[in-house]
């Protein structure tokens, strides 16, 4: 494999030291945290927070020439367990059936006091 084979597109903060997509023989791969439309991060509540990172992760799929439609697979990262039904309600609004194979992981804390949810994403490109 050669370095032509794969392409990342870098997160548009200056500052980050991770691309927001990464992308190899026809599969985007995405991380993403609440950041509103501005670049700010959110960190209100989960339902806030939650909308955030979705339609952050739409943004960034569609830049890389996917979509939700063909995301296969989501990895949920939240602070609290507890939180996991507020953003089942959002995710039902930025996915529908055949839903992506997902898995939903408690961690201790995230990169950013406050921040309570990331998902990674696997994507099929369109």
């Amino acid at each position: 494999m050669s370095s032509q084979d794969l392409s990342f597109i870098p997160d548009p903060d200056a500052d980050s030291i991770s691309s927001d997509v990464a992308s190899f023989g026809g599969i985007t791969v995405s991380t993403q945290v609440p950041t509103r439309a501005d670049g700010s991060l959110e960190l209100g509540s989960i339902t806030a927070q939650s909308e955030c990172t979705l339609e952050a992760l739409k943004v960034a799929l569609e830049r890389a020439g996917s979509s939700m439609d063909r995301v296969m697979h989501l990895t949920i990262y939240l602070t609290d367990m507890a939180d996991r039904a507020a953003f089942n309600d959002v995710y039902q609004r930025f996915f529908a059936k055949p839903w992506p194979v997902r898995a939903a992981v408690g961690v201790a804390a995230l990169a950013v006091e406050g921040m309570r949810v990331e998902v990674t994403a696997m994507a099929a490109r369109a």
